[in-house]
């Protein structure tokens, strides 16, 4: 394809990285990937896979717990933490082993280093040059760590929890975004004492009101204490434990203290290539991902908004398109759906009430239905909703949703915003009986005015 060495280097291994390497490969692309650490990056050993094992634990957890109401004589004698992070560890070293074969098998060459960007078709590793036609930056994000807070064995980002030897009796968590609910979940299911401290006025403040005030009812009824509205101002910590001061002049005492206010886009390295960062350290792209320098392009966390790994798969599948001229759709951030795997779960994708506002004016309208008059949310004992947000003309603009395992219904709930499916046609749909998708059925038939299982 030129005259360089590789059609494509990419830098960094994570979700967009990898993805990107394996279609490119898939478009006959030679591609070199530079990763200084393992292959999968964050999702795979420090996030998605190793948060969700563990969240499952806690899940089993609190099902034997609860045995008792179902009629079935279980007993929870405690927590392996050695085992449980056992299991953990293998569910990740099996992902890892399968993808490394994946990478392999497809031709794709691996440094394994740490790569620096020189110039618009050069990377540096450990001395050596890796040259290419067009690079590709994938290197992802890293947990915040704000100034005044000094990590120790006590004061923990989600890096070092997910490694922990011990179930905390208490723990504080700064942060009540998707991190820290799944965290003070995780943990509260395993039997910790937990507070979640949230600045702002509740938690998830990036998703639907609503589902805010579904998730801290359920949290409540779990003991979880919440403190939103509340800024921490100081922590003292030691091997025994810390301290958190407020700024209500109140103080807080716990094992441990959870740092998670978020993710920053690793891009230091960056500046001095001439690519364009701005003031949050995220790499400025065009709608085709393209940098300041025409040969380089930026994928996932580096890029300014959602901070998800679909979202990375996605945006190294677009890129591998593009470098191979196939003229790909750009990657709509609206579409892109979102799962906080707490329990309950919330899921969402589309436009927000808010936004769809904004966007069509006062004419959108919701619909919500409650997932008290669904069958198999009773069998689970689980509580939550479906609300749709709807267009103008009836068009499904959003659908946010919250109760346990939601998630699994994120796929027919992206079909319907993202095709712009109106109302009246999904609700013909015929959904099975018994199971929770029939919720999402039911909210249909209410936006068209003919519910089923709800008072009209």
């Amino acid at each position: 394809m030129t005259d360089y060495e590789n059609d494509l280097v990419i830098l960094g291994g994570g979700s967009g990285g990898y993805a990107a390497a394996l279609r490119a490969a898939g478009l006959g692309l030679t591609v070199t990937l530079v990763e200084a650490d393992e292959l999968g990056g964050t999702c795979l050993h420090r996030g998605c896979i190793p948060t969700k094992a563990l969240l499952h634990a806690g899940e089993v957890a609190e099902t034997v717990r609860t045995a008792g109401k179902l009629g079935i004589g279980a007993e929870f004698t405690g927590i392996d933490v050695a085992a449980v992070q056992k299991y953990k560890n293998a569910i990740v070293s099996r992902l890892h082993r399968g993808l490394a074969g994946l990478v392999g098998v497809n031709g794709i060459t691996v440094v394994k280093g740490y790569g620096t960007l020189v110039d618009g078709h050069t990377v540096m590793v450990d001395g050596d040059a890796v040259r290419g036609e067009h690079i590709v930056l994938a290197t992802g994000a890293a947990p915040v760590v704000p100034q005044a807070f000094a990590l120790s064995s006590t004061v923990l980002t989600s890096d070092q929890a997910l490694d922990l030897d011990r179930i905390p009796d208490s723990a504080i968590i700064l942060g009540g975004g998707v991190i820290g609910v799944e965290f003070a979940s995780m943990w509260s299911s395993m039997g910790a004492e937990v507070t979640i401290v949230e600045a702002a006025d509740r938690l998830v403040p990036a998703e639907d009101p609503e589902l805010a005030a579904r998730l801290q009812r359920a949290f409540k009824r779990r003991k979880i204490v919440m403190r939103t509205g509340t800024m921490m101002t100081g922590v003292t910590s030691s091997d025994a434990g810390v301290e958190v001061a407020l700024d209500d002049d109140s103080t807080i005492a716990a094992d441990v203290l959870l740092i998670a206010v978020g993710r920053a886009p690793v891009s230091g390295s960056l500046v001095e290539s001439g690519i364009e960062i701005d003031s949050a350290g995220f790499v400025v792209t065009d709608d085709r991902l393209r940098t300041s320098i025409d040969s380089v392009f930026a994928v996932g966390d580096l890029v300014r908004g959602p901070q998800l790994a679909h979202r990375g798969f996605a945006h190294g599948v677009f890129v591998a398109e593009e470098i191979a001229g196939t003229n790909p759709t750009p990657v709509d951030d609206d579409g892109v759906p979102r799962v906080t795997y707490s329990q309950p779960e919330i899921a969402s994708v589309g436009l927000s009430e808010a936004a769809a506002t904004v966007e069509y004016g006062g004419d959108v309208r919701t619909v919500t239905y409650d997932l008290a008059g669904n069958g198999r949310s009773q069998i689970l004992a689980a509580s939550g909703l479906v609300k749709l947000v709807l267009a103008p003309d009836d068009r499904v603009l959003g659908v946010h949703l919250v109760g346990e395992h939601v998630g699994e219904l994120i796929g027919e709930a992206q079909l319907l915003t993202q095709l712009g499916v109106p109302a009246t046609d999904a609700a013909r749909l015929v959904h099975a009986h018994p199971t929770q998708g029939e919720a999402l059925g039911e909210a249909l038939l209410m936006a068209v005015g003919a519910p089923l299982h709800a008072h009209s």
